[in-house]
């Protein structure tokens, strides 16, 4: 049987990849990569600078990976609902493997595919990868997808009796002689307009795995406390490998589990879950990307208020931990999950700005930038999404810095500009003497949070008591 194994960007690896292994079982082996503008165009690339740096070296090192499998990566440009079905019939391949995407748009792509594909008569074979358990197969008791993440968690509990994990193939065949196409090189970042960002992560599947076996070895059995301090290296920093692949989420759950870490390793696995449960929640409601989860919330007053909008990207809301958030996203395509939910919480209750304006700039600059999981962030910051943090709970900008950056370790790390202010007033500046407030180039705040919290309090109330009469 001759398999094309069709790489799309979330699996970029070579273990734990059924759709490669069932494909070298079967018989020949054709790994393709389609180069589909979506991403790929240099406008588009640009829109997506460090996903697209993280993507390129993956791809490399999966172009590797294969070539010393003993098989080759064929890369090939054009849009993929034409160029998949085109070169399945041309290479008269029997069926095209890949792993499922649960967004709303790589759904339709695969839809039109498959169709192609029939035509042809080839299968379309689409393997789970992206998420622990199948979208759809996790329900309550009357047969639909939860609401509430904790019995979700539970559920998932009962049915995580997970296979173990595939090796990767010892040898792969290589690529058949009869296979003719006008493959190109993987992209450089200049080709796309891009500079190289050397602050960004290395990607690729060897990456992963140091940065899984540094996870365990150094910070997992602290994971439980250190996880929330925005000046210790307390997370795993492995959410950009699971985004693209270079690390199946099954490993990682089964590594982590094996290492018996305790309280703080089921915490980690209880995060693991949060992504499964943002995933299954876009799954069951494709418009999650567009609209609130609670209806309640639709044509809520966002205010327009391009200065507040161009202070809070800019780190200058005078709000140090929120600045701060600001500046790490854009050097460096990460921001710290604290530091993430201060400052959502900031835009969206402070300034009272449209949460999906800070999900479209969050999704532009983060390595990775997950639509499920980015998407179930922002809404839950913004109390309009499912199992959402109440929306009348603002974070206080001050409290969570003094809480979980303590020294102000983390602020000075992005804001050179606060690097020596006095730790009793690096996280209210304004609160100093004026004869040190003088000294540094550091703005007063953008808004007083008394202020803001009875606007928003105030605001909210007011449409949701319309929303619920209406």
């Amino acid at each position: 049987m001759r398999s094309i194994v069709w790489f799309r960007g979330k699996d970029l690896r070579v273990a734990d990849h059924r759709p490669l292994v069932e494909a070298a079982a079967a018989g020949e082996v054709i790994p393709l990569f389609v180069l589909d503008p979506f991403f790929f165009a240099p406008k588009r690339a640009r829109d997506l600078p460090h996903r697209l740096q993280f993507l390129l070296e993956s791809l490399r090192a999966l172009e590797a990976n294969l070539a010393h499998l003993g098989s080759r990566l064929l890369v090939v440009p054009g849009r993929s609902v034409e160029v998949v079905p085109r070169l399945a019939a041309q290479w008269k391949a029997d069926q095209v493997l890949a792993h499922r995407w649960v967004e709303p748009f790589a759904r339709d792509r695969d839809r039109r595919v498959d169709e192609a594909l029939a035509r042809e008569g080839i299968a379309f074979r689409l393997f789970e990868g992206e998420t622990l358990l199948p979208l759809g197969s996790v329900r309550n008791g009357q047969g639909g997808m939860f609401r509430v993440f904790t019995p979700f968690a539970r559920a998932c509990g009962a049915k995580l009796g997970l296979e173990p994990v595939l090796a990767a193939p010892r040898a792969l065949p290589p690529v058949p002689g009869d296979i003719r196409v006008d493959t190109v090189p993987i992209p450089a970042l200049p080709d796309l307009g891009l500079a190289l960002n050397p602050r960004l992560q290395a990607g690729g599947e060897r990456a992963a795995r140091q940065r899984l076996k540094a996870f365990l070895h150094d910070a997992l059995t602290g994971y439980g406390v250190d996880r929330d301090r925005m000046d210790l290296p307390g997370t795993s920093r492995l959410s950009a490998d699971l985004k693209f692949g270079t690390l199946s989420v099954r490993a990682l759950w089964q590594a982590v589990a094996a290492a018996g870490a305790g309280e703080s390793g089921h915490r980690y696995l209880n995060e693991l879950l949060w992504r499964e449960f943002s995933h299954h929640l876009l799954g069951e409601w494709p418009e999650l990307l567009e609209r609130p989860f609670r209806p309640a919330f639709e044509g809520f007053p966002w205010r327009e208020d391009e200065a507040a909008w161009e202070a809070w990207t800019a780190g200058r809301t005078g709000y140090p931990v929120v600045d701060a958030a600001a500046r790490q996203l854009r050097a460096e395509g990460f921001v710290h999950n604290r530091a993430r939910m201060v400052a959502a919480s900031f835009l969206t209750k402070h300034l009272l700005l449209d949460y999906r304006r800070g999900e479209a700039h969050y999704l532009r600059w983060l390595t990775d930038g997950d639509w499920a999981a980015n998407n179930a962030g922002w809404q839950w910051c913004a109390g309009c999404g499912c199992d959402a943090q109440p929306w009348f709970r603002m974070f206080n900008p001050v409290t969570q810095g003094r809480k979980f950056d303590p020294d102000g370790a983390y602020v000075r790390r992005w804001m050179p500009e606060l690097a020596d202010y006095p730790t009793a007033f690096i996280h209210e500046p304004w609160q100093a003497p004026q004869a040190i407030r003088t000294r540094f180039d550091y703005p007063e705040p953008i808004v007083d949070h008394a202020f803001a919290r009875e606007r928003f309090l105030a605001t909210a109330k007011a449409h949701l008591r319309h929303a619920k009469m209406g």
